[in-house]
């Protein structure tokens, strides 16, 4: 008998000098302003990212030649303190709406003028096979995408 893994969810931490407020404005309006423009699922380059603000809306990329792809839709918008968004991207990185991983983003008063942004990616399971393979890509990844939301946020 198979015997299925849940993929353990992806933690992340970074502090910048920023305030909760601020930091929330660049992680979703600035949204294109840092997201790596190699972390994209469609065909053509990426031209754009986009966060549309409030519960119900959409993050998907544009791409250079005026195509959309949905990458899911937010769940929480708790502006300055949490953002949770949908990510409805299978294991073979396509946008699949049965899938139901979620990036659930907090931002966390520290010292005046600075913030911890806690990153949870959690359900992976949701992803379907190769789930456990891809829980792997996706920990250097977000590693790197907070590495410039961080720069972009100073």
């Amino acid at each position: 008998m198979e015997q299925h893994i849940t993929p353990a969810p992806i933690r992340k931490s970074v502090t910048v000098r920023a305030t909760p407020e601020h930091a929330f404005e660049i992680f979703t309006a600035g949204f294109d302003r840092w997201w790596p423009r190699a972390m994209n699922i469609g065909d053509s380059p990426l031209a754009r990212a986009v966060i549309e603000p409030g519960v119900g809306g959409r993050w998907y990329g544009v791409g250079e030649d005026g195509s959309e792809h949905t990458w899911g839709d937010v769940l929480v918008w708790d502006r300055p303190r949490r953002l949770v968004l949908a990510w409805r991207i299978n294991a073979a990185f396509v946008c699949d709406p049965a899938v139901g991983s979620e990036v659930d983003v907090s931002f966390v008063p520290l010292a005046p003028g600075r913030t911890r942004v806690d990153l949870e990616h959690r359900r992976l399971e949701s992803l379907g096979p190769g789930a456990d393979v891809v829980r792997g890509q996706m920990d250097g990844g977000w590693a790197g995408i907070l590495a410039a939301f961080v720069a972009a946020a100073e």
